[in-house]
């Protein structure tokens, strides 16, 4: 095997025995070959555009396929293998149809290839078209196609989401069929592939506010909630993920039961949304992020419910409570397919749940951009008198690799004049630290999960137009953390706005190649973190 996608990849340079993330060599292969396949599929829908036909749901599907070999989504092979069946089975039916409609299918391996008889045959020919089988004889050329692999990986899982509660637009399903085909191409020079990948930023942005449609739009606007970090005496059911319409639905089928629900990791936002928050066993927060599970888990006394990327392994001592639901998979662990969660809800009233009560204080969330930008005024007022010297965006993914307490540290060494948003699963290295306000504006503002970047970008554009000037201009900077293809994403969106300075770490992708890092650093000042008082001096002066 050989994967580079995530940040903790081996030595930083590749996983090739078995991934950091827990990835098996057959899974691994498998998600090569998934992709290869999509690949296939994406030719024959673009020549099936070009005469007319199309299946409506192909690009769905091709987005949940993708969402799939994220990393810490689906480590099942079994399931990774039916994906692979599935795509063949589209691509063939599309073939008929364009060929039957006069079009031309493109003569390509990936059009052409069938899936091997059982499961070792199809992990060999995954092993045939992995990362370094296909490898691009530009290395330069070769890094901007994994970036865009990997970008279309976050598209996807965003398109996936939104999807889910009801917002679509063929314009994104489009790219990724045109994008996953170029990958199948030679005859594009380096300044078309950078074209791509930027591209890839740009549909992300629109992918983003079609999710943010999605969400605003299903639950209302968040507003700013306090959040209990203890327990309520009874029993329990912990929510981890992404997904807003799985735990609406948890909600609905626990109401009297007697079971208190807790978010965990990412899920912590979903504490701000009214039609959430009117649940009374909506209770609170359980844990941090999704790189401590294995000793958080162990302690929780009910049931677990996956909901999107973030499993890890599960222990023996909790794989039985433990249950997955739409594209997350783990061999040997109970998956819900139908969202009748009925399964998660016996183990939780057959297991003792909390004691007793706990208090262990709260944390605030819901300051998405429209809470924010309804003190707007109170911002730019503070900004003028000199009340709030800049503004921190420190926002990512979290992880175990050494070095992420850099973010910590950097957050409460940044000035008392000085406001830090965050967002998404890295913000559990400070989010319970207490910064204070600035004239009533608190000092933290928690803007949501990584899903909800497009609040962020919002926000910054708000204030650019407030001070007649470019979000480059603003007194805010952006510190960055990165672990998995949805930061990618985010980040090729960041670029393809033209923001510039981004510090990123902990550590920069072993997918860029040495051009491809001096390009972001000429063309957009990209560098990595250094430490907490060399940046902070830096950018403040």
């Amino acid at each position: 095997m050989f994967c580079y996608q995530c940040e903790q990849t081996a030595k930083g340079q590749g996983c090739t025995k078995i991934g950091v993330c827990g990835k098996q060599p057959d899974t691994a292969a498998l998600q090569d070959l998934l992709i290869f396949a999509q690949k296939g599929l994406a030719q024959v829908a673009l020549a099936g555009r070009e005469k007319g036909v199309a299946d409506p749901g192909t690009g769905r599907f091709m987005a949940e396929a993708m969402f799939s070999t994220l990393t810490n989504v689906n480590f099942d092979p079994e399931r990774i293998a039916r994906l692979v069946q599935e795509t063949v089975k589209k691509r063939d039916e599309l073939k008929a149809k364009v060929t039957q409609a006069g079009g031309q299918i493109p003569n390509s391996t990936a059009v052409s290839f069938e899936p091997g008889k059982n499961l070792d045959e199809m992990v060999a020919q995954g092993e045939e078209h992995g990362i370094l089988a296909e490898k691009d004889p530009d290395p330069d050329i070769h890094s901007l196609k994994q970036t865009l692999i990997l970008g279309i990986k976050g598209i996807s899982a965003y398109a996936d989401h939104a999807a889910i509660l009801g917002q679509e637009e063929d314009a994104v399903y489009q790219f990724i069929e045109r994008a996953l085909a170029s990958a199948m191409r030679n005859d594009l020079g380096l300044e078309k592939w950078i074209e791509l990948v930027l591209e890839c930023g740009r549909v992300n942005v629109r992918t983003m506010e079609l999710l943010d449609t999605a969400n605003t739009g299903t639950y209302g606007h968040p507003v700013p909630t306090g959040v209990p970090l203890g327990a309520k005496k009874g029993k329990a059911v912990l929510v981890s993920g992404h997904d807003l319409k799985d735990l609406e639905i948890l909600l609905k089928q626990t109401e009297g039961r007697g079971i208190n629900i807790y978010t965990h990791g990412e899920m912590l936002p979903c504490h701000g949304y009214p039609e959430l928050k009117k649940y009374p066993h909506f209770y609170g927060h359980y844990g941090t992020a999704w790189q401590n599970q294995l000793k958080e888990f162990p302690k929780f006394p009910g049931a677990i419910l996956m909901t999107t990327n973030c499993i890890q392994k599960p222990q023996e001592v909790y794989k039985d409570n433990i249950f997955t639901t739409g594209l997350v998979g783990w061999p040997g662990v109970t998956h819900i397919t139908d969202k009748d969660f009925t399964p998660v809800i016996e183990k939780a009233l057959a297991m003792e749940g909390f004691t007793q009560d706990e208090d262990k204080g709260e944390v605030m969330v819901g300051f998405g951009r429209n809470a924010v930008l309804s003190v707007a005024d109170k911002v730019i007022e503070a900004v003028k008198a000199g009340k709030i010297r800049h503004f921190f965006l420190v926002a990512g993914c979290d992880g175990a690799k050494p070095g992420r307490n850099y973010y910590t540290e950097f957050v409460e060494k940044v000035p008392q004049d000085c406001v830090v948003l965050t967002l998404a699963c890295g913000k559990f290295r400070f989010f319970d630290k207490n910064l204070g306000n600035i004239g009533g504006i608190p000092r933290l503002l928690d803007v949501g999960q990584c899903n909800d970047a497009y609040s962020a970008v919002k926000i910054a554009m708000a204030l650019a137009d407030a001070f007649e000037c470019g979000v480059n201009d603003l007194p805010l900077s952006m510190i960055l953390s990165w672990y998995e293809q949805k930061a990618v994403a985010i980040l090729l969106s960041l670029l393809a706005l033209g923001i510039r300075d981004i510090r990123l770490g902990p550590s920069l992708p072993a997918f860029l190649s040495e051009n491809v890092l001096n390009y972001l650093v000429e063309n957009y000042n990209i560098k990595p973190i250094s430490t907490p008082d060399d940046d902070l001096k830096a950018i403040l002066g």
